[in-house]
């Protein structure tokens, strides 16, 4: 993870100079005014909803907590909202763009699926239950295979309509 970071500066850099390189072309096309004049709306817009995705996401928050299910999937869900608003409110056309794909649910619930699955990646899968609860498995039926550094799954079985409930087990911890 360490060796990714150090792209991070040219990313920006490159997002930056991106970001400049549609705002000119933009600007040439309707106008240098009218830009500026969607860039501060569109902005304008990325604030309010910031205020908004963070009350919802907190609230998410709140009541998965209050009702004892686990809150991984409302704060997942409010962080790409949030990532999504925010990049709405950063000065930018083509951030703005971003942030508002971010936003439209169908889009918003593959992102979280997205961050959902690189965070069980980076947990333990009794750390995922307690985030994101029982995960589902998919399970043939056959041979055991012999375990390896893969996770492996204890299968749910269903028998006759009736489902039997498995975990996760990961060969190395117990």
């Amino acid at each position: 993870m360490r060796r990714g970071l150090r792209f991070v500066p040219l990313a920006l850099l490159a997002a930056v100079l991106l970001e400049l390189v549609v705002f000119v072309a933009v600007g040439r096309a309707i106008g240098f005014g009218s830009t500026l004049l969607v860039v501060f709306a569109v902005s304008l817009l990325g604030l309010v909803l910031l205020r908004r995705e963070g009350m919802r996401a907190w609230r998410g928050f709140r009541d998965s907590a209050q009702a004892g299910r686990p809150p991984g999937r409302q704060v997942t869900d409010g962080l790409v909202g949030l990532f999504g608003a925010l990049l709405l409110a950063t000065p930018g056309l083509l951030s703005g763009l971003v942030g508002l794909f971010l936003l439209v649910p169908p889009v918003r619930r593959l992102a979280r699926n997205g961050v959902q699955r690189a965070a069980e990646r980076r947990v333990s899968s009794m750390v995922a239950g307690d985030l994101f609860g029982p995960r589902r498995v998919r399970v043939r039926r056959g041979e055991p295979q012999p375990a390896d550094s893969q996770p492996v799954a204890e299968p749910t079985v269903v028998d006759g309509g009736r489902a039997i409930e498995g975990e996760i087990v990961e060969p190395g911890r117990n």
